[in-house]
């Protein structure tokens, strides 16, 4: 028994590396917005002004407003063809598609299994992860067919973040980070020290905690400290392999050495 409780401890303990990770400057960039959501691998920036969100290549800028809806709570850019914006006041979610047009609404208070969503994250074909606060259940939720293709255990603790990719979903609380697969088995959980938010790139994540980054490297158990010196990180998004920062006046771009 002693030696399980010692390896469920490893499992959701993670070692904080001494060694930094000194990511590669490749440009800063002048950007005067309220919100940076992120880019693409197209290099369109994504971002919420006065609460529209906006959508700017180098040839142009787009936008979409739906005002009617209350605060756009969060932007999720993962697949560019169906970008998910979520309005919490007014638990709806409304899928764009790479022009901003929009493709299907989804109204959580008009379903004939009301959910209370608190946050949302893309899924594979035509889902959503979403955290239903009511049953304090993460849910792959299917828009089309109106049903749930899987639900996890409940979670007794405030949820702060969900990220997700095609195939893996990861919710941050106030105790852990946990780790599900598509079915919504739980993989793993990692004990939150004070991370606030977190990106995911190719299962790799990138936690903020105060004004510092850490890396953790999929696979492993350590965490490395991310140097920016001098950065107020207001916002943050990774993608390739490339770290973005924001902090209200310039858009940093570096370059992640993992090796």
């Amino acid at each position: 028994m002693k030696h399980l409780i010692y390896l469920l401890l490893l499992w959701s303990l993670p070692i904080v590396s001494q060694e930094s990770m000194v990511p590669t400057l490749v440009k800063k960039t002048n950007l005067d917005i309220e919100t940076f959501v992120g880019i693409d691998h197209f290099e369109s920036i994504y971002y919420i002004q006065n609460n529209v969100f906006h959508k700017t290549t180098p040839s142009k800028t787009i936008n979409y407003n739906n005002l009617q809806l209350g605060n756009l709570t969060s932007a999720n850019i993962f697949n560019p063809l169906k970008i998910n914006l979520f309005y919490k006041d007014f638990n709806t979610v409304v899928i764009l598609d790479n022009r901003l047009a929009e493709i299907f609404k989804i109204d959580f208070n008009t379903l004939s299994e009301y959910k209370n969503v608190t946050h949302v994250s893309m899924g594979h074909d035509n889902t959503l992860w979403l955290f239903n606060q009511d049953t304090q259940q993460l849910e792959l939720y299917d828009y089309k067919t109106n049903t749930s293709r899987a639900k996890t255990l409940p979670i007794q603790t405030e949820v702060l973040a969900l990220k997700s990719n095609y195939n893996t979903c990861w919710m941050l609380t106030k105790s852990y980070l946990y780790v599900y697969n598509y079915f919504g088995s739980l993989l793993r959980k990692i004990k939150n020290d004070g991370y606030t938010e977190f990106f995911e790139d190719n299962n790799n994540i990138i936690f903020k905690k105060g004004h510092q980054l850490l890396y953790l490297e999929h696979g492993t158990e350590t965490l490395a400290p991310i140097e920016t010196p001098n950065l107020l990180i207001n916002q943050f998004f990774v993608n390739n392999e490339t770290l973005y920062i924001y902090d209200s006046k310039f858009l940093y771009t570096y370059r992640l050495k993992t090796n």
